[in-house]
């Protein structure tokens, strides 16, 4: 097991990174002290998946277990899944000792920890991430929220947990297409911070796609060591640190918001696009190379994610992006790469621009 811990001072906590060792879960919980009824927040599928293990690896350590599904996907975070969850738990908190665990991907981790974050002025809450993109980002940094029929996430709080537990064994369950979309967030961290995770991924993606053991936790490891130096720095995201964090993100939720949050295109999917936005951008303003655009390209291609869109209206992703909580001081501000390693915020990029840059994603001319 290795350990990083993510320092900010009251709020600091350590990032546990494993594999096979489930059971190692209740001591640590026990040693922090952080209370005896434990609220498991995950979906149906998950919980059928390992609930039952969850629970024989926690109620040793003496703790009282509770279960509470939310639906699966981004419709979980709702004004209505909150609501109810807040009702449900207030009824299990009888000692006043209850936690919440998020057992889950993203969605279900956002969901938990703004839940945590506002039940009683605030309750503890422990993150379980069991998907790849849960492991390496959406887990660590504290960012909670819910969505609103305008835009994702645009209700939520700053608000970290007291322990992230990364097993790699839960990704021997992770459908294919999951497992490329937690690639998205890996790719995206080499290009913003490190060249060698990158040159990792394009030599390995066949034995990671494979779920080889030690693959993923080398990837899991460093896109950790990577997101707590950026959350050391930038806890708040108001130092225009960790906002280098958010490469192919401003496109990215304006698809999904344009796509209603369907299946369509999952969170790591319309990331990717939004990369590819941003890399668009990058070159017609000099920023990166043709070559190395197309490394970037076919590794993307490699892993099987999506390079082009469909059935989502131009029309409704230019609004979306309007929307996006990203803006400054009344300014569109995108992150762009500046080659792999290195990445750059720059504000005020020309509408015309940013429409063709997503134009250029679409299979055909036809909108």
């Amino acid at each position: 097991m290795k350990k990083i811990k993510v320092n900010l001072g009251k709020n600091s906590y350590d990032i546990l990174i494993c594999s096979d060792e489930l059971d190692k879960l209740g001591p640590c919980l026990k040693r922090l002290n952080i209370g005896k009824d434990a609220v498991i927040v995950t979906n149906p599928g998950i919980k059928k998946l390992f609930g039952a293990k969850i629970k024989k690896a926690l109620v040793p350590s003496g703790f009282n277990v509770r279960f509470e599904t939310v639906p699966d996907g981004e419709r979980a975070k709702s004004e209505k899944e909150c609501l109810r969850l807040l009702n449900n738990i207030s009824g299990f908190d009888t000692q006043r000792r209850v936690f919440i665990i998020a057992l889950g991907g993203g969605v279900v981790g956002d969901l938990a920890g703004f839940t945590a974050s506002i039940y009683k002025r605030g309750i503890p809450y422990v993150q379980v991430p069991t998907t790849l993109l849960g492991q390496v980002d959406s887990a660590i940094g504290g960012k909670t929220a819910i969505d609103l029929s305008a835009g994702k996430n645009l209700v939520g709080a700053f608000y970290q947990p007291k322990l992230v537990f990364s097993d790699t064994s839960f990704l021997k369950s992770l459908p294919e297409k999951e497992l490329a979309s937690g690639l998205a967030e890996v790719i995206k961290y080499g290009i913003i911070k490190s060249p060698g995770l990158f040159s990792f991924i394009e030599k390995n993606y066949a034995a990671i796609l494979n779920r080889d053991k030690k693959c993923l936790n080398r990837i899991v490891y460093e896109c950790s060591l990577i997101k707590a130096g950026f959350i050391e720095k930038d806890e708040m995201d108001n130092k225009n640190v960790r906002v280098m964090l958010n490469l192919g993100h401003t496109i990215g939720h304006a698809i999904e918001a344009a796509a209603n949050y369907r299946r369509s295109y999952n969170h790591g999917q319309a990331v990717v696009l939004g990369m590819l936005s941003s890399i668009y951008i990058a070159e017609k303003i000099g920023l990166m190379t043709e070559k190395v655009s197309r490394r970037i390209k076919n590794t993307i291609k490699n892993i099987g994610l999506p390079d082009k869109l469909k059935n989502v209206s131009l029309k409704n992703i230019l609004s979306a992006q309007s929307r996006d909580k990203k803006f400054i001081h009344g300014k569109n501000r995108f992150v762009l790469p500046a080659g792999i390693g290195r990445v750059i915020v720059k504000e005020g990029i020309p509408v015309r621009l940013v429409k063709e840059a997503i134009e250029n994603l679409y299979e055909s001319k036809k909108r």
